[in-house]
């Protein structure tokens, strides 16, 4: 989503897509409400979210929920939110607060920094996690070990072996969770990819996969950590480093944050918007919960730009076991589908074709379809309640991850990788192998 730069903290509208708006108040700590502070009409079984990580895009998860949970289709309320800094969880706070007043419910939300204390509240059903990818793990396995049902942002996690843990967790605790990826709930994508699956191109032959390019230059000179912020805490498991406001995020609005494009915190562009693109392409070839390419080479620039050390321009190659090649670089973000009988293009909010009838063609009775979804927070509070799987399980999420994952691997290493999506390793490549996890720096280990 892109952000004006002129806005902050206190100009951003308060709106099921755009970010928060702050009010006036001080920051407390109150109990975790019940659903009796809702009134005495309020259904038993009403769904009590915490939002963990309430910046750029958690502020955005959040306001959806504050908005849908108010539907009684749904009927859910944020009880409790947590970020590392004070000011974003004041922020979050209030809003909280302002919007249960507006429909005229009294709702203080309990406020924390570390997430370890929200996930031991007992009333809280399922969470939100929106932190930096780095984080996403540490994160997500505390909060499946807790008994919580989750949102997590993509990419899943940030290294392969933790996004295989993740899976174990989620499924040992018999949690839900719903990756962020939320193009499978676009009907554009998910027509695209029910016509690709029922062969309405024909052979698929190629796809084609584009992402965006990072750009800019971090400012690496030390600066004083800000008084509102646990920096150890934001850390987690990487290496302790100096504090810059480029390191972290902007200390006045909701710009898109340094840690975006350096290595130990994501791995740029790659996770940022491939997570979304492969999914997708993966999606459409019905190989999204349990498999992968079995070839990745790539090529990638890494310039001097400061603090920011990931990839820049890329071009990388892939193929599936069926014979299927997956060619990606840099560009306006969308999948190309290319088949023998035709091609489809997709991207947020349109697609195109050979032939614009494609998109009227039904699919036959005994045809593939795929899950359906309109909303994705919604999916997500619908599945916590049935206890039906979502639109973007945990495997999915991995699994697209993983893919991201083996092509920046591929970047780093500049040579073919052959890899056993089975057995989920490098075939006969030690140093690549090494590269599907990082040292987790004590006491985040997973």
């Amino acid at each position: 989503m892109k952000q004006n730069p002129e806005k902050t903290l206190t100009s951003i509208p308060l709106s099921r897509r755009s970010f928060i708006k702050t009010a006036a108040g001080t920051l407390a700590f109150p109990s975790i409400v019940s659903s009796s502070v809702f009134g005495a009409g309020a259904p038993g079984n009403r769904l009590r979210i915490g939002c963990i990580g309430t910046g750029r895009m958690g502020s955005v998860n959040m306001n959806q929920v504050l908005h849908l949970g108010v539907d009684k289709e749904f009927d859910a309320h944020v009880v409790a939110v947590c970020d590392v800094d004070t000011n974003r969880l004041k922020n979050a706070a209030d809003t909280v607060e302002k919007f249960y007043s507006e429909h005229s419910l009294k709702v203080k939300p309990q406020t924390f920094v570390d997430f370890r204390e929200l996930l031991a509240c007992k009333d809280i059903d399922g969470v939100i996690i929106a932190t930096p990818d780095h984080q996403h793990a540490v994160n997500a396995i505390a909060a499946a070990h807790a008994g919580k049902d989750i949102y997590l942002q993509k990419p899943l996690t940030y290294s392969v072996v933790e996004g295989q843990k993740l899976v174990k967790a989620v499924r040992k605790n018999n949690v839900i969770l719903q990756t962020g990826s939320q193009q499978r709930s676009s009907i554009y994508f998910r027509k695209t990819c029910e016509l690709v699956r029922n062969g309405h191109l024909g052979k698929l032959q190629c796809i084609e996969v584009v992402i965006p390019t990072d750009s800019g230059t971090g400012i690496s000179t030390p600066m004083d950590v800000p008084q509102n912020l646990n920096y150890d805490l934001w850390l987690g498991p990487t290496p302790l480093a100096p504090y810059t406001e480029d390191r972290v995020h902007p200390q006045n609005s909701f710009d898109r944050p340094g840690w975006l494009q350096i290595e130990h915190y994501c791995r740029g562009m790659i996770t940022g918007w491939g997570s979304h693109m492969y999914d997708i392409a993966q999606w459409a070839l019905g190989v999204d919960n349990d498999s992968g390419p079995v070839e990745v080479e790539a090529t990638a620039e890494f310039p001097d730009r400061g603090l920011f050390d990931v990839h820049v321009g890329y071009q990388a190659w892939a193929t599936y076991a069926n014979g299927v090649k997956m060619v990606s670089h840099n560009g306006n973000p969308g999948v190309n589908f290319i088949g023998s009988d035709g091609w489809i293009w997709v991207e947020r909010g349109s697609f195109r074709a050979h032939d614009r009838n494609i998109f009227r063609q039904e699919i036959a009775p005994d045809g593939i379809r795929l899950y359906e979804s309109k909303d994705h927070i919604g999916n997500f509070l619908e599945c916590m309640r049935s206890r039906k799987e979502p639109i973007a399980p945990v495997e999915a999420g991995h699994r697209s991850n993983s893919v991201c994952a083996l092509h920046h691997i591929a970047m780093k290493l500049k040579r073919k990788l052959k890899w056993n999506p089975l057995a989920e390793q490098f075939i006969d490549d030690d140093e690549a192998n090494q590269m599907l996890d990082f040292p987790h720096r004590p006491p985040w280990e997973v």
